[in-house]
């Protein structure tokens, strides 16, 4: 980043350059430590690699959904149609597969996002309707439910401090907090913010999806159906909407002063990667 203090551009000056269309929607960016950025195309079954104006086919799984990279380049991938976390290695091939069947007497259905705690494990969520859930998987191999009765826990981020996590609730259109006590543990499930409706009233226009802090602390969140990104304050205010140009916006991270954002038109596609100039 070029500057310390972050400030928000006007939204009516930031204009989404498309950097890829795809056959399949995407989902799930993420940047390496060399610059690469990985995304997926879920019903395309593949993990993409773009760099330099070029991008190519990763790695292959059933239908890769949010991922997060380890310090050591490895790579953890929620497949949400083979119910369960994909580990990779630096060169794409399949080390070992996590968190299937039962954890803490639930099933593990659909993991959709994920979140690495570097220290200690990982933490993600399975997106079904009315009953969804957040899991924990420690390195040392302990698997925990860490909350459940979420109605389509969705995108997941851990607070800068550390001291909270948060969760995209996408069939109530809100974002949850919890605190968290230790490694798999939280407390005080509660609303961080009640995020802007659809002017459609159609129920899937309002779902938010993928989320990720920026340096500030400000929270960014993925609106599946209505084409912007939104940021909220650290006391969950919105304060700025950008359009994306991408009518299911699905998730999104950071690319040094760019903002990537991933999703498309429909399911299964076609898909789109964008840029858009935010610091």
């Amino acid at each position: 980043m070029k500057s310390i203090e972050y400030a928000l551009p006007d939204p009516a000056n930031v204009l989404p350059e498309i950097l890829l269309e795809l056959e399949h929607y995407t989902e799930g960016p993420v940047i390496d430590q060399q610059g690469n950025l990985f995304f997926t195309d879920l019903a395309g079954h593949h993990i993409w690699q773009w760099k330099d104006q070029i991008a190519k086919i990763w790695a292959t799984g059933v239908r890769p959904n949010g991922q997060d990279i380890l310090r050591d380049g490895s790579m953890l991938v929620c497949d949400s149609e083979a119910g369960c976390i994909v580990k990779y290695d630096v060169k794409g091939n399949i080390v070992e597969r996590m968190g299937e069947g039962l954890i803490g007497e639930i099933s593990v259905r659909c993991p959709n996002d994920i979140v690495i705690d570097h220290e200690h494990g990982f933490y993600f969520t399975d997106s079904v309707r009315n009953s969804g859930a957040v899991f924990f998987i420690g390195f040392d191999g302990t698997q925990m439910l860490v909350a459940d009765e979420i109605d389509f826990a969705n995108g997941i981020a851990i607070s800068p401090d550390g001291l909270s996590l948060l969760v995209a609730e996408s069939y109530q259109n809100r974002i949850l907090v919890m605190d968290l006590e230790s490694p798999g543990r939280v407390s005080n499930k509660r609303v961080f913010a009640e995020l802007p409706i659809n002017p459609t009233n159609q129920q899937t226009g309002n779902l938010p999806d993928g989320i990720a802090f920026d340096p500030a602390g400000r929270l960014w969140v993925a609106h599946y159906g209505m084409q912007v990104v939104q940021v909220l304050s650290a006391s969950g205010d919105l304060v700025a909407t950008y359009d994306t140009g991408i009518p299911l916006t699905s998730n999104l991270c950071f690319m040094g002063t760019d903002l990537i954002v991933t999703g498309g038109f429909a399911e299964p596609g076609p898909g789109r990667v964008s840029r858009l100039p935010i610091f």
